[in-house]
């Protein structure tokens, strides 16, 4: 049959094969560590879309299904839309939360040493910039928190405090001072 004759749906079976990408890639074979803060952030994301938010759509969209003509009907075809995103992030939240490893810095006995959660000053020859190393689901660059899988993270992983390590990066190797190592207080 000619594709001129066959509907082409609005999404919602391709979808169910293809779920869109909702956050960053683990890589294979890795944890998914994040801090407790992070955690109870998923937990409330997903609280919210799940009781709060998913209802009222679902009661936006009943309520436009039962205006008659669907196919012309922006609150349903848009609710529909909206739908089919909560409900691809409330999976996506799932699983994360599901393979989780909560990892408290504060409880870091080695708090001489660059591990998951510390705060690291470092220097290069742009100057000194302060990071936090965090789980990939916590990255916030404006706020200097990377991702424990990022280059400058694995550079850092068990340096200390007046370490020179290597970053290597799309330009070539540099060198990078570590100043100082903290964790939150305990």
């Amino acid at each position: 049959m000619s594709k001129a004759f066959t509907k082409e749906g609005d999404g919602a079976s391709e979808g169910a094969e293809r779920e869109p990408e909702s956050g960053p890639a683990l890589p294979a074979g890795t944890k998914n560590y994040i801090t407790p803060e992070g955690f109870k952030r998923l937990q409330d994301e997903l609280k919210h879309l799940a009781k709060t938010e998913r209802p009222k759509v679902v009661e936006t969209v009943s309520w436009a299904a039962g205006n008659g003509d669907r196919s012309e009907n922006g609150d349903y075809i848009y609710g529909k839309k909206r739908l089919r995103e909560i409900d691809g992030r409330i999976r996506f939240l799932t699983k994360r939360l599901e393979i989780a490893e909560v990892v408290d810095p504060a409880a870091q006995k080695n708090r001489g040493q660059v591990f998951f959660g510390a705060t690291v000053t470092y220097a290069d020859a742009k100057g000194e910039h302060c990071i936090t190393i965090v789980g990939i689901d916590e990255t916030d660059a404006d706020k200097g928190r990377v991702s424990w899988i990022s280059p400058i993270a694995r550079a850092l992983l068990k340096a200390r405090a007046g370490d020179n390590v290597e970053l290597r990066n799309p330009r070539g190797a540099e060198s990078i001072e570590v100043v100082s190592v903290e964790y939150p207080g305990k």
